[in-house]
């Protein structure tokens, strides 16, 4: 299995990680029986990077982590390295809103700390930006939090690559999330390269396209079951038929290798970068499998030139999040 840094100085870990908000309904159905039969298959193939949220099923995603940690209290240490996030919150009237504050930051820690039966996670991420607070101020807060102990490291999700090197002046940044994969490529165009120079980690959510970028794309009835993609433009209004037609010469690339389609997206997401880090979710065991077999998987560069020619820049039909899901999200290009 490849290993990364979770960025400089961080733990070493699989550069293939567990993305856990498919432990929560978000992408359909789900029971804590087939999360632990995914996080079973995660330590047996060396898999121990761990993401996810306290928003993720309003806190089960956590609760289905900490229950599975509960099988290895007193005996010898912690399994996985998990990292969460916090700052999505309601406001008075139940609208989505975004909370930077120290005080709000610490208390859906601490409430994160309580699910998942730990002292300390391995990385915290803010998980969406609050205009009120300046960045400089949060990552003092973050600062704050890992000086008591409750965090080793701090992060942020969905941030410009100028908030990041503003973020990095104050102290070091472990990791980014952000989406990326051959259908979303806008880390390219300097969230990657910021990364790279500041040797923080890119870690990359959603790096099999949500499922477009498999053998098993998602189905009218798929995207139905799921409130995110039902209102996702790259999901409806016919496109959903023209990002399945668009992406089928990976799909038959991968079938004349004799790999599944999903390993190949996983593999062409590592090879751009050894910043990067990949956190695929999912709720099947055998998908699981093609994710850490595209871990396993070393591209040469006519193989990555060939994928990119079969999947060019903009073959995607639709914008990445509607206009209510980029709420939050930093634009910079």
């Amino acid at each position: 299995m490849l290993k990364r840094e979770l960025g400089t100085g961080g733990p070493e870990v699989a550069a293939l990680g567990v993305g856990a908000m498919s432990f929560s309904d978000f992408y359909g159905p789900v029971s804590v029986e087939e999360a632990h039969a995914v996080l079973d298959a995660a330590l047996d193939a060396g898999v121990t990077h761990i993401d996810t949220s306290n928003v993720y099923g309003m806190g089960r995603s956590e609760e289905t982590i900490g229950a599975y940690l509960k099988r290895y209290a007193g005996k010898g240490g912690m399994p996985f390295t998990i990292a969460t996030k916090a700052a999505i919150t309601r406001d008075a009237e139940g609208r989505r809103t975004f909370d930077n504050a120290p005080e709000h930051l610490e208390a859906e820690l601490d409430q994160s700390l309580k699910r998942l039966g730990v002292e300390q996670v391995a990385l915290f991420y803010v998980h969406r930006r609050d205009p009120r607070h300046e960045i400089e101020a949060v990552t003092e807060t973050l600062a704050a939090l890992r000086a008591k102990g409750k965090i080793a490291a701090f992060g942020f999700s969905e941030i410009a690559p100028t908030s990041l090197r503003r973020a990095a002046a104050v102290a070091p940044v472990a990791a980014v999330q952000s989406e990326y994969s051959l259908q979303t490529r806008l880390p390219e165009l300097g969230l990657l390269q910021a990364c790279e120079d500041l040797g923080t980690a890119l870690v990359a959510f959603c790096p099999v396209g949500r499922g477009l970028l498999s053998d098993t794309p998602p189905t009218p009835e798929r995207v139905a079951a799921s409130g995110f993609m039902s209102g996702n433009p790259r999901f409806t209004g016919g496109n959903l038929d023209r990002n399945i037609a668009a992406s089928a010469p990976l799909r038959e690339m991968a079938a004349d290798m004799g790999v599944a389609t999903a390993s190949l997206a996983i593999a062409w997401t590592l090879a751009k970068s050894p910043a990067i880090h990949a956190i695929p979710g999912t709720r099947s065991t055998a998908h699981f499998a093609e994710l850490v077999a595209g871990a396993g998987m070393k591209l040469s560069p006519d193989i990555v030139a060939e994928i990119e020619q079969r999947l060019p820049v903009g073959w995607c039909h639709g914008a990445r999040y509607s206009d209510v899901q980029s709420v939050g999200p930093e634009a910079y290009c």
